[in-house]
């Protein structure tokens, strides 16, 4: 009989070698601006990831189960991402998100807009649970108002940014949100309360920052005529009343009730289609109309005339052109390629030769909360997306994780707080290329003033570092103000959920992590 072929794991240039791939055909598409989509590059780094498995012994048949099995944990987020573009559809065709621009250009002033205009993007991105969406809809409009208000485009551009990713962060709709619990086999909602521990704080630092920003900022060349002009043009293309803002309570009710993601999906869809048919039935929507706009989206346009200038009606257009399952297919050719690629790497060893060796010199949570950060981060820049970011460094440090006792939150939330937020700083990524191309801006230009995710990573490992803001295996969590309250505890498979629990109590009894307090 044949003796098995050896495996081992590669060297660094190996395990480099797919990674330097997918960087330079993503800098050089950028650089030629001839090509700015990361599919290609993805599908020849991961051709390349193969062979190099295939030269440490790894099968194609092993390589192919590795990548089969990081797809097999995010097939919900891809559903639920499938699912989203109906939804869109449905709150433009209700007149929801039209509804939602108008009244909210009715609470902004040069001196408030930053901070009204963040909290309305949070809003947006948490119906919509996309932060690309809410940048793409009420993003543009506010960066089109922020400059008739005589606003700093880069200031404008990174509060659209913070505004758009804490919706985002909050929404069991977004793509990234499922994907961090699920590669982290924990619970949507157990994540969902995880982020809002780190983000929720630095949302309101961000606030507070752009309060200060906006108190200061010259407001002689204020001109409210584009601000006007579109919420003309929404009034011509739908009707407007408050009671279209019920929708969106319907998806923070389902936030809050905790209702599995694509049945929350599926009622908020439910609840935009009757309310198209009740406030918009002037348009005549019937049966294959609606299939139609939820499948490949809404055909709402303005006109210029009247009120409604050319300027306020391309820009209520391009506002109005979103949604549409079809529309979606784009990022979830992207999410499959990423988390194949990613789960190549996996098999090949690539990650755990490059992070391996500095897996087993944690030894505290903050180092290990740093140790998961730096590499989403590293994972955001040198492959190209915030997929990989989330998705490749779990598997390196789950069981990390378990060993110190901490909750699989713990690794969801790590991996959101720096590999979804800081993605949005690179260029050369998926999400970096998207909002530059949307907002007209470059990423290294509104970074600096995107302050929720610039400080979201710096807040999470500060609060680390002290002991604090942690949550452990049995559902105790350890607060800002170092008291540990007992808690249910996160999904987790029960074996591992089993033996983080032991951990934790050997801790303990070492004195090594906090008691929960009465």
């Amino acid at each position: 009989m044949a003796s098995e072929k050896k495996v081992r794991l590669p060297n660094v240039f190996e395990a480099l070698l797919p990674i330097i791939v997918m960087a330079g055909l993503m800098i050089y598409g950028l650089a030629k601006g001839e090509y700015v989509d990361a599919h290609m590059p993805l599908i020849v780094a991961m051709c390349v990831a193969c062979a190099i498995g295939g030269l440490c012994g790894h099968s194609f048949s092993d390589m192919v189960a590795g990548m089969l099995e990081r797809l097999y944990n995010t097939l919900e987020a891809l559903l639920i991402l499938m699912t989203v573009g109906l939804l869109i559809s449905s709150f433009m065709m209700s007149g929801t998100i039209p509804a939602l621009i108008y009244y909210g250009l009715n609470l902004l002033t040069p001196k408030l807009f930053l901070p009204i205009g963040c909290c309305l993007c949070a809003i947006v991105g948490l119906a919509c649970g996309s932060s690309w969406t809410a940048t793409a809809t009420i993003g543009i409009a506010m960066l089109g108002v922020g400059a008739g208000l005589g606003i700093n485009p880069a200031m404008t551009a990174g509060m659209i940014i913070s505004g758009a990713y804490v919706g985002d962060k909050f929404s069991p709709l977004s793509d990234t949100t499922n994907l961090a619990a699920g590669v982290s086999n924990t619970g949507l909602f157990d994540h969902v309360n995880a982020m809002v521990s780190t983000t929720g704080p630095t949302f309101l630092l961000a606030v507070i920052l752009y309060t200060i920003l906006g108190l200061n900022v010259d407001v002689s060349n204020y001109d409210p005529e584009l601000a006007q002009g579109i919420q003309a043009a929404m009034q011509q293309v739908c009707h407007i009343n408050v009671a279209l803002l019920i929708p969106i309570v319907v998806i923070i009710v389902v936030c809050i009730l905790k209702v599995p993601g694509l049945i929350g999906i599926m009622i908020s869809v439910a609840t935009g289609v009757i309310f198209a048919l009740i406030f918009q039935r002037d348009m005549g929507y019937g049966l294959s109309d609606i299939f139609d706009i939820l499948h490949y989206g809404p055909w709402l346009e303005a006109e210029a005339g009247g009120a409604v200038t050319e300027e306020a009606a391309e820009l209520v257009n391009q506002l109005l052109a979103k949604g549409g399952m079809d529309n979606t297919m784009w990022t979830i050719n992207l999410v499959i390629l990423a988390v194949a690629y990613g789960g190549a790497l996996e098999r090949a060893g690539c990650v755990e030769a490059l992070f391996g060796g500095l897996k087993h010199k944690i030894k505290t949570v903050w180092q290990l909360v740093l140790a998961t950060m730096v590499t989403s981060i590293f994972c955001d820049a040198a492959m190209g997306d915030q997929f990989l970011g989330v998705s490749v460094p779990a598997p390196l440090y789950m069981d990390k994780y378990d060993e110190m006792g901490l909750a699989r939150n713990m690794l969801s939330r790590t991996l959101e707080d720096a590999g979804t937020l800081w993605a949005v700083m690179f260029p050369w990524t998926g999400c970096g290329a998207y909002q530059m191309g949307v907002l007209g801006i470059h990423p290294f230009v509104y970074f600096p003033f995107a302050f929720v995710n610039l400080l979201n990573p710096i807040y999470a490992f500060i609060t680390a570092f002290l002991g604090r803001n942690i949550f452990w295996a049995d559902g105790s969590y350890t607060n800002l103000f170092g008291k540990t309250v007992k808690k249910a505890p996160a999904a987790a498979p029960a074996e591992a959920h089993e033996y983080a629990v032991k951990q934790l109590e050997a801790a303990r009894a070492a004195g090594k992590a906090p008691k929960p307090q009465a």
